[in-house]
């Protein structure tokens, strides 16, 4: 199975300390240049990189696909979606709502924060998401309208 993601997922989950979960579900995940060099800012991306070695990073070699996508998104989630069309991936994390309509778009298959803590749930990865949720939003402003919330925690039996 191939797994391509944005940054955000892989930085909320390493904030909240559930990174693992990533490499549960999908035991590699790739991750393209631009990624690293966001997650470099932001995570310290040699450390990162060091202690998780089923994330890989590879470059988009499609450059005039690259430079298309970030005409609508930025360039972390153009990259993603560029590497995820290349290699065929079979699902690329991603969160934004800019970047998610456009990978859908693209014919791409998608899932964000809130659906990976749902199939970790359900493969007792996780016993219950609530807390995880809560952890997300008020530990560091993960945002998810409340409507969502509420249908997740239902969907789930919480």
């Amino acid at each position: 199975m191939i797994i391509v993601s944005d940054t955000s997922v892989i930085t909320n989950l390493k904030q909240i300390g559930y990174l693992e979960i990533l490499e549960k579900l999908f035991k590699r995940v790739i991750v393209p240049q631009k990624v690293s060099e966001e997650l470099l800012r932001i995570e310290g991306r040699d450390q990162l990189f060091e202690e998780n070695s089923w994330l890989e990073v590879r470059e988009t070699l499609n450059k005039p696909l690259y430079e298309k996508l970030l005409k609508r998104v930025d360039p972390g989630e153009a990259e993603s979606i560029a590497l995820a069309l290349e290699n065929k991936a079979d699902l690329l994390l991603i969160d934004e709502r800019k970047g998610r309509k456009v990978a859908e778009e693209y014919g791409l298959t998608i899932t964000g924060l809130v659906g990976i803590l749902i199939d970790a749930k359900s493969k007792n990865y996780v016993n219950d998401i609530k807390p995880i949720l809560d952890k997300l939003i008020y530990d560091i402003g993960f945002r998810i309208s409340p409507k969502l919330y509420q249908k997740v925690l239902i969907m789930v039996n919480e």
